[in-house]
């Protein structure tokens, strides 16, 4: 078992589970996981969001890849993510935000991006709650996992939840990810993003 993985070996893992989303249905008959997020990585960037914002757009569904290729990571026998692995075993349906972030966070990627994803399931209760346009948005598979992730804030929720730094750039990405279900285009390659994706990994 290892303790240490060279830059390239992570990269190399990264790129092979984002492209195991391209065989995973995100809409029945629609579009595929990494289709999706190419897409709100396109249109995070298109609107002229930081690098590590547009990153964070096109990882916003890699907690639940984590979860559902165990197989594929485990063939690594790297130690940190096989302790990862095996917790992802009595995961709750919510904890993907947890798994993705602490995944990145094992590449080498910086707290700024993965503490995003620690708060993607509050970002999708808030604007349920202060967005009355967002619901009518949400595509199916939002709508189930909606079911099991909490209520809208209330308002003492609310407020504090805005107090966190980092709650404006995950409410947007949630933003551009309803957006996007309903307004697709033809995203660039997942290899357009190959050298953001080193330049943003610790070496």
């Amino acid at each position: 078992m290892s303790t240490t993985m060279s830059l390239e070996q992570r990269v190399s893992m990264l790129f092979k589970l984002l492209e195991a989303g391209s065989k995973k249905e995100y809409i029945a008959g629609k579009v595929t996981k990494l289709d999706h997020d190419l897409q709100v990585a396109h249109l995070a960037k298109n609107e002229g969001a930081d690098e590590q914002t547009v990153l964070a757009a096109l990882f916003l569904d890699i907690g639940h890849t984590v979860i559902q290729e165990k197989t594929l990571l485990s063939q690594y026998h790297y130690d940190p993510l096989d302790r990862l692995v095996g917790n992802t075993i009595t995961s709750s349906p919510t904890d993907y935000g947890r798994v993705g972030a602490e995944y990145l966070r094992i590449l080498g990627f910086p707290e700024k991006m993965t503490g995003l994803f620690n708060r993607d399931v509050m970002a999708k209760r808030y604007l349920l709650a202060t967005d009355p346009t967002y619901q009518a948005y949400l595509n199916s598979i939002s709508m189930e996992s909606y079911k099991v992730e909490g209520s809208p804030l209330s308002p003492t929720e609310i407020r504090e939840y805005e107090k966190d730094p980092l709650f404006q750039k995950m409410v947007q990405i949630r933003k551009w990810d309803a957006i996007v279900s309903y307004n697709r285009v033809k995203p660039p390659a997942l290899d357009t993003y190959r050298d953001m994706i080193i330049k943003n990994m610790s070496k």
